[in-house]
């Protein structure tokens, strides 16, 4: 018992020592060194609103196909005698040339035999008509005072008989002109002026009636699908089928393609639309036209091939009080700042037209002479004091000179974006 008693006296006295060294430390601290922290406005560029009017272009793409293609087809049979030597993959052809000569032989004998059927049927029918004038004067003669039906008047008359003659000559012109389209039929030539996209029959080949002997299209003009998603249609002025071509705004395409280092452009027009939505993609495919797209009757740079991937930038309206300003400047929920008359951030939620990829157009929300901040500003807070680095108008962020060629971003076939990107 007296050694508990002697433990706890111990224990009681080591802690009542550490308590008074604890307290003799902490009165005898010294005082904290007080430091004044001077906050320093962020430093930023900004950007005077100035409204404009910017043309809104958009951009698509497309294969290049010819507006007028034929399969060759053979009408009649018989030996290939001729073939020209522009009948070859990637030959070219004018309007009314031979291509091809089918064995006439058999359809000139044939034509022959047609022509003496019309000229015995025609001499059969003259000497009908005379015998049915003999036939009439000895009607008129014998018919007084005779009741007769109508039938036997007519075979009286011999009616029938130049009736069936006449039918004779007309079944003998009809083939005739069977005899004339069968060998003419023989010459395969086209109406138009074109390339021949792949050959299927030569010289000394027999062919039959529906055989294939090539295709070809034509080189006048060839066109361009273009897929437009619905939410880009009113920025176009697109074809309408209740107004001519002559009433109708033009909507000019620029189309482009990079062939090696070298990247082509050519015009095009918007012809016209297909006028269905697709139901999966919500695009509409309107058709862009070029004219004489091998260069045979102008000036090219290099020919517009058949099967080319073009990309298209399709001009369109020129939209009102625009401000443009750099697309990084757009915050989540189509936020940007705004520099106030103290110099403080104000958040401020825009409407946005569209983009471009480098550019946002915003439409509302936004007015003339306010400052907007270009500057990335992380943990920014509504409220933050700013000092102005530079100034710039936003006028000045679209050039003049390439205005007409901010497009919307690329539509696809696949999905279609939304405008405000």
């Amino acid at each position: 018992m007296g050694k508990f008693i002697k433990n706890l006296v111990v224990c009681t006295i080591i802690l009542g020592a550490a308590s008074a060294a604890t307290v003799t430390l902490y009165l005898q601290r010294p005082e904290p060194v007080k430091v004044e922290v001077i906050s320093k406005p962020l430093l930023i560029d900004v950007a005077e609103v100035v409204k404009q009017d910017v043309p809104v272009n958009i951009a698509s793409q497309g294969t290049v196909s010819p507006r007028t293609q034929t399969t060759l087809i053979a009408e009649v049979s018989g030996r290939v005698v001729e073939v020209s030597p522009k009948f070859k993959a990637g030959g070219f052809f004018t309007a009314g040339e031979i291509l091809l000569q089918i064995d006439d032989r058999d359809y000139k004998a044939e034509l022959k035999r047609a022509e003496s059927a019309v000229a015995s049927a025609r001499s059969n029918l003259a000497l009908e008509k005379g015998r049915a004038q003999v036939a009439y004067r000895d009607w008129q003669k014998f018919s007084k005072g005779v009741s007769r039906n109508a039938e036997a008047d007519e075979l009286a008359q011999r009616k029938p008989q130049l009736a069936e003659a006449q039918a004779r000559l007309d079944s003998a012109e009809a083939d005739l002109a069977r005899a004339r389209d069968n060998l003419d039929r023989t010459t395969i030539r086209l109406p138009y002026s074109g390339m021949v996209r792949n050959k299927q029959a030569d010289i000394g080949q027999y062919v039959s009636v529906g055989s294939q002997l090539g295709q070809t299209f034509a080189i006048d003009r060839v066109e361009v699908r273009l897929p437009l998603p619905d939410d880009r249609l009113s920025y176009l002025n697109l074809p309408t089928i209740n107004k001519t071509p002559e009433q109708r705004k033009k909507t000019l395409v620029t189309l482009s393609s990079s062939q090696g280092d070298s990247v082509y452009e050519w015009q095009a027009e918007l012809v016209r639309t297909e006028g269905v939505l697709d139901e999966r993609s919500r695009v509409l495919f309107a058709v862009a036209e070029v004219i004489d797209p091998y260069g045979l009757n102008s000036e090219r740079e290099a020919p517009l091939r058949i099967g080319t991937f073009v990309q298209a930038d399709i001009a369109g309206k020129t939209m009102s009080d625009i401000v443009v300003l750099p697309r990084h400047v757009l915050r989540t929920g189509n936020q940007v700042w705004v520099v106030d008359a103290k110099n403080r951030l104000v958040n401020r939620i825009v409407g946005l037209l569209r983009t471009d990829g480098e550019l946002a157009y915003i439409q509302r929300g936004l007015e003339a002479g306010e400052r907007v901040a270009l500057s990335t500003i992380p943990h920014a807070v509504a409220g933050t004091e700013v000092r102005q680095n530079s100034s710039v108008k936003t006028s000045t962020l679209l050039p003049p000179d390439s205005a007409a060629h901010k497009t919307v971003q690329p539509a696809s076939t696949a999905m279609a974006e939304s405008v405000q990107g």
